[in-house]
């Protein structure tokens, strides 16, 4: 397989693997995305909705699901997001993931993000969704970014925490330099 061409500018992709289209887990997951494309200084944020596609992606042609594939497969972030479901992440999710070969996700950067309606499943994305994406080839510097229900009406305020402790290692992971980068500082609640 050869790997796909990336592009010479930092580009965010934001994939949604919520079986509802225009869930809460997209609106955290674009939130999300706009915050890494400031921290990357780019404004080059794609989205990927899932329930969109749904019905092809275990179809025998899925043409829709091989464009969102390649596109995922070429940016330099991700931000691959998930309602935790029975304390893991979705089937649909489960089966856009399984489209992928061995290193179908090399060299791309991901955020895993999760959405629960209870704290005690913050660590879905660290048990269930990183491995996954590790497998793929993807590096994952970062803790997951696990929000609750009760959050999403406050994303900036909930995204702020997890910026400030995590904006360094994942610019450092894209090996951009930081005179392209907007300061962590700037991301948080103390410069909005």
């Amino acid at each position: 397989m050869t790997e796909p061409t990336r592009p010479t500018a930092a580009s965010v992709v934001v994939v949604s693997g919520n079986p509802r289209a225009g869930s809460r887990t997209l609106a955290a997951a674009e939130a999300a995305g706009r915050r890494v494309a400031e921290l990357l200084g780019t404004d080059d944020v794609a989205t990927v909705e899932l329930a969109a596609f749904a019905g092809e992606i275990l179809a025998p042609a899925h043409p829709a699901a091989d464009a969102a594939k390649e596109r995922l497969a070429r940016a330099t972030v991700a931000v691959v997001a998930t309602p935790v479901y029975k304390a893991s992440y979705t089937g649909l999710l489960k089966a856009f993931l399984d489209l992928y070969g061995p290193d179908g996700l090399a060299g791309v950067v991901v955020v895993p993000l999760v959405v629960s309606g209870n704290p005690a499943h913050a660590l879905a994305g660290e048990v269930h969704l990183r491995p996954v994406l590790v497998e793929l080839g993807a590096v994952v510097p970062t803790r997951s970014l696990a929000l609750t229900e009760a959050q999403l009406p406050e994303l900036g305020a909930a995204l702020d925490p997890w910026f400030a402790r995590w904006s360094t290692p994942l610019r450092r992971a894209t090996g951009l330099t930081s005179a392209a980068a907007t300061p962590a500082a700037e991301l948080t609640g103390a410069a909005r």
